[in-house]
C-alpha cells in the first residue's frame, strides 16, 4: 500500500513541475525571431510606454472583461498590430464575430506569433505571444471556422487596429 502511495505521490508532482512549465508549441521560434529586429525591454520599460490595463494583459497575462473592446466592432480592412511592439499580428479578412466577446480570428501571421501551453485553468491550453516582445496575446482554440477550424481569441488592448492606406508605424526598438 505505501508503494502505491509513494508512486502517486511522485507522478503527481512530476504533473505538477511539467504543469509549471512553459513548453513552446513552435519548435522555431528562433528561426521566427531571425525575419524582424530583436526588441529587448525589461518589465519596467514596458510598464513605462503602455496604460496600466494594457501592460497588464500583455506582460502579466491578465485578461481584459470580454465584450469592453472597440476593436470587437471593427469591420474594416486592415491590420491588426501588437499594441507593445507594432508587429502585425492578423489581417482583417481573417477576423470573425466568435460572441466571446473578445477580438477572434481564424489565423494568425504565422511567423509573427509564438505559443506555450497554459496549464492556468487546469486544463491544457494553447497560449500565444508576440513573437518579437513576448506579449501576451491570448489563446488559441479549435473551435473557429474554415478554412482552418481555429479561433485565435485575442484581448483588444493586446491590438492596436491600422486600417488599410494608413502606413503602419514603425516597429519599436
Amino acid at each position: 500500500m505505501e508503494r502505491r502511495l509513494f508512486i502517486a505521490g511522485a507522478i503527481a508532482s512530476g504533473a505538477a513541475v511539467i504543469a509549471s512549465k512553459s513548453v513552446f508549441a513552435t519548435s522555431d521560434s528562433a528561426a521566427m525571431k531571425g525575419d524582424f529586429p530583436a526588441i529587448n525591454k525589461s518589465k519596467d520599460e514596458w510598464r513605462r510606454l503602455l496604460g496600466e490595463l494594457q501592460y497588464q494583459v500583455l506582460f502579466e497575462e491578465s485578461t481584459e472583461r470580454p465584450w469592453s473592446s472597440p476593436l470587437n466592432d471593427e469591420k474594416r480592412a486592415g491590420t491588426y498590430i501588437c499594441s507593445a511592439c507594432y508587429l502585425p499580428m492578423f489581417l482583417s479578412e481573417t477576423k470573425f464575430d466568435s460572441g466571446t466577446g473578445w477580438p477572434s480570428f481564424y489565423q494568425a501571421i504565422e511567423s509573427n506569433v509564438a505559443s506555450k501551453r497554459d496549464w492556468k485553468l487546469i486544463l491544457p491550453r494553447t497560449e500565444y505571444h508576440c513573437a518579437r516582445c513576448g506579449g501576451h496575446q491570448g489563446h488559441v482554440f479549435d473551435d473557429g471556422p474554415r478554412p482552418t477550424g481555429q479561433r485565435w481569441c485575442n484581448n483588444g488592448v493586446a491590438l492596436q487596429f491600422v486600417a488599410d492606406g494608413e502606413p503602419l508605424p514603425e516597429l519599436r526598438v
